[in-house]
């Protein structure tokens, strides 16, 4: 057995050890991965739970209940209401820990029917490096992160994935569409959904990692720069399309994607 197939082990043997387990599931990488693996030894007593609010993609939150559908995941939608609450629309930094907050809160209230059971996240050793608003809510709610806890990173995931035949082995990295404004800048809900008709666009040409970060009426496009003469070639019909959902600028970030951006 490999260090990889070795971590996988103790992972699973971790989800077995909950007995009922409720997942944080979005449809990304991590969590998905995680879905499957809990839904591999704990069966019906694992639960996803996908939080459905204007910060997601309509398609992006159609695809994960598909995955989840396809896979015989028990899978529950909960609504969330983060963009209704002040400090979330502040945007002032903490905007993850809002979001998060409220949805381990909403898990808690809504799953406390079931009894006794361990709510966990997909925060992997990767993000151990990185300042996570949304740690400390898992924190506060006592939210396990077995990724983590058996330490595995992102590339390691992709991998075993890929192995379990899960379509997110690929997967471009993703943040709620809350992430597309500056830090600062308020989050209007008018403008969210701007920002996902104008991602729609670059979707729907070809690109995978891309962002369109809202600056008023300014669209900052960040794609991965190998996509640079693609969007060059298309910028005459991306530009028409993107000035549709309302934007008067149309913009490339020539420093290209970048993840973790809010500014």
């Amino acid at each position: 057995m490999n260090p990889i197939e070795e971590k996988e082990k103790q992972l699973l043997d971790e989800l077995r050890s909950y007995g009922t387990l409720a997942v944080a599931y979005s449809g990304g990488v991590d969590s998905s991965y995680l879905a499957d693996c809990a839904h591999e030894v704990l069966g019906q007593n694992a639960m996803m739970v996908i939080a459905d609010s204007p910060s997601i993609p309509r398609e992006e939150l159609q695809e994960a209940i598909d995955m989840a559908t396809e896979r015989g995941w028990n899978l529950r939608v909960i609504q969330t209401v983060e963009h209704l609450q002040e400090d979330y629309l502040e945007n002032k930094g903490d905007r993850c820990f809002h979001c998060k907050n409220e949805l381990f809160s909403k898990m808690e209230t809504i799953l406390s029917e079931f009894g006794d059971i361990v709510l966990a996240h997909g925060a992997i050793e990767d993000d151990k490096g990185d300042i996570r608003p949304g740690a400390q809510a898992a924190a506060n709610h006592c939210v396990v992160a077995p990724l983590q806890n058996t330490g595995l990173y992102k590339k390691e995931i992709r991998i075993l994935s890929e192995r379990r035949g899960l379509p997110t082995s690929e997967k471009a990295s993703f943040a709620c569409l809350g992430s597309r404004f500056p830090t600062g800048t308020r989050i209007d809900l008018e403008a969210m959904a701007q920002v996902e008709k104008a991602e729609e666009i670059l979707r729907a040409c070809g690109y995978v990692q891309y962002r369109v970060r809202h600056h008023g009426n300014l669209c900052r496009i960040e794609i991965d720069p190998a996509d640079f003469g693609k969007l060059i070639d298309e910028r005459t019909e991306l530009v028409t399309a993107i000035k549709q959902t309302g934007y008067r600028f149309v913009t490339l970030d020539l420093g290209g994607y970048s993840m973790g951006s809010s500014a």
